[in-house]
């Protein structure tokens, strides 16, 4: 009698257990899905930025840059 009390309490006992783990994992999970889920955001935008960003327009001399690549090949 005592063996069977004791093997059905072990059984209890992982049962409960395993429902609690799997209670937190699920957590777990949700949460790190939430944070990959914002990174791809994030990243998307940051790509999209980056690809919509222009040069800064700057005057430039071309004439002074011909003289400079005549001067450099002689």
């Amino acid at each position: 009698m005592t063996i069977y009390y004791f093997i059905y309490a072990i059984f209890l006992n992982f049962a409960a257990l395993s429902q609690n783990n799997n209670f937190k994992m699920g957590v777990t999970e949700l949460k790190r899905k939430s944070r990959r889920n914002k990174a791809v955001a994030n990243n998307r935008t940051a790509t999209i930025k980056n690809l919509l960003r222009k040069p800064e327009v700057r005057n430039v001399d071309v004439e002074a840059i011909k003289a400079q690549f005549e001067a450099n090949k002689q």
